[in-house]
């Protein structure tokens, strides 16, 4: 284990104790404690004590901004782990030093912890709001030289907008990100699949729909994304319209991406917030359903 990864690992142990004892502890005896029991051998102890003290300065800033990348989970309301590493992630995020510490890897740091320290979905959780923030921070220029659009990696991506008529009347499903914007199901083309059998994967993997047919291909688009780890990517995105051919009820992925998943009648779709693109989709499927 690096130096720097272990002084991590005791600044969020640190933490996760003076927050369970709802920061009534002498912080800094519990870190001399955890530095004797978890890194006997660290030679440099400055990191742990600038990331605690750092945390703890601008705690009230960091949780804000928690909370308003994860507006359904109050900050009181995530777990004692998560909540630490998001904390000790945002800021090295926020106020590290870039150079010594890349947001990348600030990000892939906290999501390792949360992985050790969480629970099963804690990574994905700490990925899925750093990664928010991430976004928000490119918009703003926080992170310079970022390649032009022609430079960028591509990902190919395989999505489709699942329709079911019930009393005579056709719905469709639509998924809630955690920017609050509805949209459908899109995921990864993997290694060796086609772009049907990703869509089928994902929507099976995204709300538990088994059952599906693929009617017919809708369209293509792009978009450059900010993605947390790799940074500015160019996505290539297949749409397909989709039939529900057997049970339509529909289970969530425990994830930090899909927060609400519903059918909604054709006439109830319009006021819902919704990207550009994914609109302009969902506005073809509406005209194509309306005249069979």
């Amino acid at each position: 284990m690096s130096s720097r990864h272990l002084s991590r690992s005791i600044a969020m142990q640190s933490l996760y104790e003076w927050d369970f004892y709802d920061k009534k502890q002498d912080l800094e005896k519990i870190v001399e404690k955890n530095i004797k029991e978890f890194g006997p051998g660290l030679k440099d102890r400055s990191f742990v004590l600038q990331l605690v003290n750092g945390v703890v300065k601008y705690l009230p800033e960091l949780d804000k901004i928690i909370e308003k990348a994860a507006p359904q989970w109050p900050i009181d309301q995530i777990s004692i782990v998560d909540r630490n590493v998001l904390r000790i992630g945002l800021f090295e995020l926020l106020y590290g030093d870039e150079k010594a510490v890349p947001p990348k890897v600030a990000i892939n740091e906290a999501i390792e912890l949360a992985k050790s320290f969480g629970g099963r979905s804690s990574g994905r959780f700490v990925n899925g709001v750093l990664g928010t923030i991430f976004k928000e921070m490119l918009k703003i220029g926080k992170e310079k030289g970022s390649p032009e659009p022609e430079e960028l990696p591509e990902e190919i991506l395989s999505s489709g907008l699942i329709y079911r008529k019930k009393d005579g009347c056709y719905q469709v499903v639509l998924l809630r990100d955690i920017f609050g914007y509805w949209t459908f199901p899109k995921g990864h083309v993997e290694k060796g699949e086609s772009l049907s059998q990703a869509l089928k994967r994902e929507i099976k993997e995204e709300i538990g729909l088994k059952e599906v047919k693929i009617i017919k291909k809708l369209g293509e688009r792009e978009y450059i994304a900010n993605d947390p780890q790799k940074g500015r990517v160019k996505r290539k995105v297949t749409d397909f319209l989709v039939e529900a051919t057997g049970s339509t009820k529909l289970k969530i992925e425990k994830s930090s991406g899909i927060k609400d998943a519903k059918w909604f009648g054709l006439d109830k779709i319009s006021n819902l917030q919704q990207y550009k693109k994914a609109k302009e989709v969902l506005q073809k499927v509406t005209n194509y359903l309306k005249t069979q």
